[in-house]
């Protein structure tokens, strides 16, 4: 598609765009520039994304992560899990040297009917049931267009708390009308938590365009005071613009003399490294488009935007940092103006870099930034002790049950591990005898004709437990292993095989659990015993999907892409062997055949992108790849088990804690302080 044609006169007379710009055909040419700073502004991608602009050593890290989510106290996925492990792990290392990483997040409150989050004036109760401490520093005033002439500014009132949560300072930004999580009769049923279209008609992409004006406010006002940062990381879209409030506006405004050069400087020096999680998400509004510019760059949009050049790619929708082809685009800026982009594993940045069908408009400009080192692959950490069998958990999910006795285990001794297996048949199957005990312990998730399989628990040692407890979503691949599934059981229904005990489910799509039973109908009458095996649920109890991966054997991760994937580093943990696609992070974390199973090759959209040619031209598909893999692994538990009690202790001493030698925090702490790892 061709970049807009926008008529020559549109924007020559104008301080703001009209509202109706991008609906119009019109085409920009960037002119000579007439000042030293238009110049600058023209210049500023092309310095970015080739590296131009030195990084300046830091002496003592004062950091802000800019997060939409936090895991302690408003989580929808792992991005909030990063806000809140990585800025607690560097001021556990760090902060005795008088280093730190503060959180800078939206206090949210109201009540969506699945979070709930409050303020009393001094505690916070978080959507995550975590409080915490606050103290109030500041008001702010930030302007932002409500009205539809996208030209009315409102003044919108931010108060600036802070505290700490363990060892990490936070400051939460107050506003009631961009940050209530009260739904709007209109909200779409698949949207919850800090994505809401709340009671204000505030949509996701405004909400977090709002951030990011208040935060730039925020640093105007803790200029030249020891709360200034020194290094911003931007964590994911929702704070996508904040490199064009810092590296364009200053220059607009010393322009027209409304910023001293001493501002300017500080304010555009202050280097932005923004995280991208998965490019599939990137803050799109068409019909806003206009009026959310206008609000973050005021009278100086117009000026702002027909000077604000891409750099020169294949793509010729992405000819402007502030929209893709004529849609407002929130993590454009930063792609194009951060100092460094980082992703979440390094096969992603390869595949991103590479693959249109990953890097979607972007794909041109991290491959130049990938040439130049300034887009690197860090993969997400974790805390292992959470995450491994562990003593305290697993004796709040016996309690929780009642009646099951899981016990921990280890690496050196995995005797306990055949032992849950026994005790997971047992649940499952008190839960298909019992409703009142299945409304009671999951009473919000939706289970499929649950079967008592407790003739299994003499054979449980040569049954093989295999799960699934991802989000339903298309990106998880559920019709993928269910069709592996069904292949693998008409295979070897007349084999002297144990069939396998599947647990599959998810909160999530309701047409994928549809799948699922479908599933389970099919192969009840291929086969009764295999069908009775199969059990399938539509919910989520965390309590509950930590037990399947006590009793897993296998966890199944057939999926169309992977940024990172934080789900096969809690089955490793657990000695739950991953079999995975070859993508993205499962490719960094997962070595084929050592503690995990992988598929030898994995397609883009028709197109073989890992793996060799032979394998590729005789598998041709993916589905055809997870089919032979799924298969492999189950044969192996069941003619070669010592080879997979092998694999399960190496899946176990696997760690990717933050903290490791040579791990994620290491590999932050020197880009923070240097500009490379």
């Amino acid at each position: 598609m061709s970049k807009p044609k926008i008529s020559s006169d549109i924007l020559q007379s104008t301080t703001f765009l009209p509202s109706t710009f991008n609906k119009k055909k019109f085409s920009l040419s960037y002119q000579v520039p007439s000042t030293p700073r238009t110049l600058e502004i023209q210049n500023s991608g092309r310095s970015q994304v080739f590296g131009r602009n030195p990084w300046h050593p830091i002496e003592r890290i004062n950091g802000w992560m800019l997060s939409a989510e936090t895991a302690t106290f408003m989580k929808a996925g792992g991005l909030g899990m990063i806000a809140s492990e990585l800025p607690d792990i560097f001021n556990l290392h760090h902060s005795s040297q008088g280093e730190t990483l503060r959180v800078v997040t939206p206090m949210y409150i109201g009540n969506t009917g699945k979070k709930k989050a409050e303020f009393d004036g001094h505690i916070y109760h978080g959507a995550e049931h975590c409080d915490i401490t606050l103290k109030r520093r500041a008001l702010l005033t930030v302007p932002f267009i409500s009205d539809a002439d996208c030209q009315t500014f409102t003044d919108y009132p931010v108060e600036v708390y802070t505290g700490f949560h363990e060892n990490t300072p936070y400051i939460f930004l107050k506003n009631e009308h961009f940050f209530s999580i009260n739904p709007s009769k209109k909200n779409p049923p698949a949207q919850d938590g800090c994505y809401i279209l709340n009671e204000h008609n505030v949509n996701e992409v405004e909400r977090f365009a709002f951030f990011s004006k208040a935060v730039y406010t925020l640093l105007l006002h803790f200029l030249g005071t020891s709360d200034y940062p020194n290094v911003i990381i931007a964590n994911d879209w929702h704070s996508g613009t904040i490199s064009g409030l810092t590296k364009y506006l200053p220059l607009a405004m010393s322009e027209k003399g409304q910023m001293d050069e001493e501002t300017s400087d500080a304010l555009r020096s202050l280097p932005v490294v923004h995280i991208a999680h998965h490019l599939g998400y990137q803050g799109w509004d068409y019909d806003n488009t206009a009026r959310i510019l206008n609000s973050l760059y005021g009278e100086h949009t117009a000026y702002i935007f027909k000077n604000a050049k891409a750099v020169k790619n294949s793509n010729r929708r992405a000819f402007n940092t502030l929209i893709v082809h004529d849609c407002y685009n929130q993590a454009s800026c930063n792609f194009h103006l951060a100092d460094r982009v980082v992703t979440v594993s390094k096969n992603y940045m390869e595949e991103v870099s590479k693959e249109l069908g990953f890097g979607y408009d972007f794909r041109d400009i991290l491959k130049i930034r990938k040439d130049h080192c300034t887009f690197l692959g860090i993969v997400n950490g974790y805390n292992k002790q959470l995450i491994s069998p562990n003593a305290d958990k697993i004796r709040c999910i016996n309690e929780y049950f009642g009646e099951t006795e899981f016990k921990t285990y280890n690496e050196t001794d995995l005797n306990d591990k055949l032992h849950n297996k026994i005790e997971f048949i047992k649940l499952v199957s008190h839960i298909a005898k019992d409703k009142s005990y299945k409304d009671k312990i999951i009473p919000l998730i939706d289970t499929y004709r649950f079967a008592d399989i407790s003739d299994c628990l003499p054979k449980a040692a040569s049954i093989p437990v295999v799960c699934a407890t991802s989000r339903l979503v298309e990106q998880k691949g559920y019709d993928i292993a269910a069709q592996s599934i069904l292949n693998f059981v008409q295979k070897y229904s007349a084999d002297d095989l144990e069939m396998p005990i599947f647990v599959l489910g998810g909160a999530g799509n309701i047409e994928l659990f549809r799948d699922l039973q479908r599933l389970k109908d099919t192969v009840t009458k291929i086969n009764p015993q295999a069908g009775a095996r199969i059990f399938v649920f539509h919910g989520y109890r965390d309590q509950f999907a930590y037990a399947v991966q006590l009793a897993a054997d296998f966890y199944l991760m057939p999926c169309r892409f992977e940024p990172c994937g934080l789900t096969q580093m809690e089955a490793l943990a657990k000695g739950s062997l991953p079999i995975a696609m070859s993508t993205g992070g499962l490719v960094d974390t997962i070595d084929d055949h050592i503690d995990g199973f992988r598929t030898e090759v994995f397609f883009s959209e028709g197109r073989h992108v890992y793996g060799n040619n032979i394998t590729a031209r005789r598998l041709k598909n993916n589905i055809n790849a997870y089919n032979e893999t799924l298969e492999n692994a189950l044969l192996t538990f069941y003619e070669m088990p010592n080879l997979i009690s092998e694999m399960q202790r190496h899946a176990m001493q696997k760690d990717f804690s933050w903290d490791v030698a040579d791990g994620s925090l290491e590999k932050y702490y020197s880009l923070l302080k240097t500009g490379h790892l």
